[in-house]
């Protein structure tokens, strides 16, 4: 089996969400950081990938119609077709999203709070457009709960970063600067719950779509879903950032524990650094994305019990449902 199953059209095929290593092999296939240049490093513009994937051409082999699908899915928003600003696609999460990482972590350990705020910012506002970019377009969200979820995740950000960097003066020297380093951790973590919450509070009114398991068939909306759904996102939204934030900080820590840091220049360590942090992004943030299918099943009887009764478009009673958690 090739990276991801390929059907007759060459495009990408993911039938098992159950399996991690597909859904990680599917993630990681789009955050391929060279589908920012594909003229570069695959010899096909991202107007040709386009015009194939539209008008697929018989004489070309499956791998070339498979890498036209993976350039144009990796550019093009699925429900507008509109394409994506680079900084603010999968593919470019290692490219634009390194510099923010590392201007996190390098200044979490120095004084004063103004950096620490600064990089909340910065982090948090392409945080916002990448949310913006990738939004479910079949269901528009308002300008003004984009704003609320913007400004409530920046207003967590910064109050955990701040309170905890304020809250290690009160230890030693030696403990504020090892503690000092996963500060960004949990301001993220815990923006990013706030964002979810302020961005979908509505669907704990509203519910979700559930199906049929068997065979798609829509049996209506449960509030009983969304909390399920909700409540996986955030945990999901907890452990997203810990590859970026959190093992990026314990290889530097035990490479400078190790006395390797000691024979490398000063000048050399931020690249070093950076590299690290690249490498996660491009192999570690598929790995969060994937700890969890996108859609759940479950049984009918765990959903209010209007449901209960529906049966499928064969006419057999509905045991188990499916319900799109979100991401």
């Amino acid at each position: 089996m090739s990276e991801l199953d390929r059907n007759k059209d060459g495009k990408v095929d993911v039938q098992d969400e159950d399996t991690v290593l597909i859904r990680y092999l599917h993630f990681l296939n789009h955050a391929d950081p060279r589908c920012l240049a594909p003229s570069l490093f695959f010899n096909m513009s991202l107007e040709d990938a386009i015009r194939i994937s539209a008008q697929p051409d018989p004489t070309l082999s499956a791998d070339r119609l498979w890498l036209a699908n993976k350039i144009k899915s990796a550019a093009v928003h699925p429900d507008t077709q509109e394409i994506v600003p680079p900084p603010f696609r999968m593919s470019g999460f290692a490219v634009y999203g390194t510099p923010i990482v590392a201007g996190m972590l390098h200044f979490a350990k120095a004084p004063g709070i103004g950096p620490t705020v600064f990089w909340q910012i910065v982090n948090q506002t392409h945080n916002a457009g990448v949310n913006y970019a990738n939004r479910n377009a079949s269901q528009e969200v308002s300008i003004q709960d984009l704003v609320k979820g913007y400004a409530g995740a920046l207003a967590t950000s910064i109050t955990i970063a701040v309170g905890l960097k304020q809250s290690l003066n009160l230890t030693s020297p030696g403990t504020r600067q090892l503690l000092a380093r996963f500060v960004p951790y949990p301001a993220v973590a815990g923006a990013n719950v706030s964002n979810l919450i302020m961005m979908r509070r509505s669907e704990l009114s509203t519910g979700i779509d559930i199906r049929a398991s068997s065979d798609g068939t829509l049996l209506g909306t449960s509030q009983e879903a969304a909390k399920v759904a909700i409540g996986k996102t955030a945990f999901t939204r907890i452990i997203l950032p810990v590859p970026l934030l959190v093992v990026p900080p314990v290889i530097m820590l035990g490479l400078e524990k190790s006395g390797i840091m000691k024979s490398v220049p000063r000048k050399l360590r931020m690249p070093i650094e950076v590299g690290v942090i690249s490498l996660c992004f491009t192999f570690g943030l598929p790995l969060s994305l994937s700890a969890f299918p996108q859609y759940c099943e479950a049984s009918v009887n765990s959903v209010e019990s209007r449901f209960h009764h529906y049966v499928d478009r064969s006419g057999n009673k509905v045991d188990r449902i499916v319900f799109n958690r979100g991401l």
